[in-house]
């Protein structure tokens, strides 16, 4: 009986372990190497400099000319595109909340650019929408008597909130139209009833209501935008200078651009603990909502 009783208890940790194998694989393993990298000298260039580094890895990182540029232009990118997809999807997600014919349609066509590879995403905008000369921007103001603006050089960050915006703005709008069908419409119908205008409706109603799939959103977005890269290495290269560059541009320039294992590893780490910091933030942040 005591057998029994003790096969009984481990055989759920028996089948627990592969899974929980694999996640140690996949997750402990790289940090704790990305660790002991960022603790030794390791420049590709340099194979005859090694031993332990201590703390100059991160040192070296930190004081590099472009850390300061990459950090605020991470965060500004992660603050601009999540207010401009939450924004945007709510009001898209509450125009296209009541039924009208071709809706489905409609629907499908806000959730396809989700679906664009970053590369793609980053083509797309680069060669179609945003080239001085022949792009559908340009067109468009020339079509307006105005000078076409060569966005890339101009305004590259603005271009990469831009082209991430428009990918992640579907996602947005899934999430929260999926929300609105479970609304209380007899309460909707009430406040019409009693006078309750848009904003009303709005404030009182739909938010209260929106609060917890808003803070979902917010939380997934943060989590995939502090790794933004692709968009950037497709059309500005973290320039001119460093005004599109991020921690995962920079992060990559100290690694495949200057052979530097061991200050793109310490820099690797400096993104794992912002990241952390924005993530416990969120947590707490949502955690207040799901409580209301």
């Amino acid at each position: 009986m005591h057998t029994r009783h003790h096969s009984n208890r481990w055989l759920p940790r028996l089948l627990l372990s592969p899974a929980v194998i694999s996640l140690f694989i996949w997750m402990v393993v790289p940090l704790a190497l990305t660790l002991y990298f960022s603790s030794i000298y390791y420049n590709l260039m340099q194979p005859d400099e090694s031993g332990f580094a201590g703390w100059m890895n991160y040192e070296f990182f930190v004081t590099n000319p472009s850390f300061f540029d990459a950090v605020i232009n991470t965060l500004v990118l992660l603050a601009s595109t999540v207010i401009i997809t939450v924004g945007l999807g709510l009001a898209i997600a509450l125009l296209i909340n009541e039924a009208f014919p071709g809706r489905g349609l409609v629907r499908l066509l806000l959730i396809s650019p989700f679906f664009v590879m970053p590369t793609v995403n980053a083509l797309l905008w680069k060669h179609m929408m945003m080239n001085p000369i022949y792009g559908v921007l340009a067109q468009l103001w020339t079509f307006f008597g105005l000078t076409p603006i060569n966005w890339l050089q101009d305004l590259p960050l603005f271009s990469i909130i831009i082209m991430v915006s428009w990918q992640w703005l579907p996602f947005a709008c899934l999430i929260l139209m999926t929300s609105l069908q479970s609304m209380d419409h007899e309460q909707l119908e009430a406040a019409e009833m009693d006078g309750a205008n848009a904003l009303q409706k709005l404030r009182y109603m739909y938010l209260p209501h929106l609060a917890r799939p808003i803070s979902v959103i917010i939380m997934i977005e943060v989590i995939f935008l502090l790794s933004i890269f692709a968009e950037i290495f497709t059309t500005t290269g973290g320039g001119p200078g460093t005004d599109s560059t991020n921690l995962a541009f920079l992060i990559f320039t100290e690694a495949l651009l200057n052979f530097d294992v061991g200050v793109a590893s310490a820099g690797a780490v400096f993104a794992i603990i912002l990241a952390n910091i924005v993530a416990i933030f969120l947590v707490r942040l949502i955690g207040k909502n799901l409580e209301k």
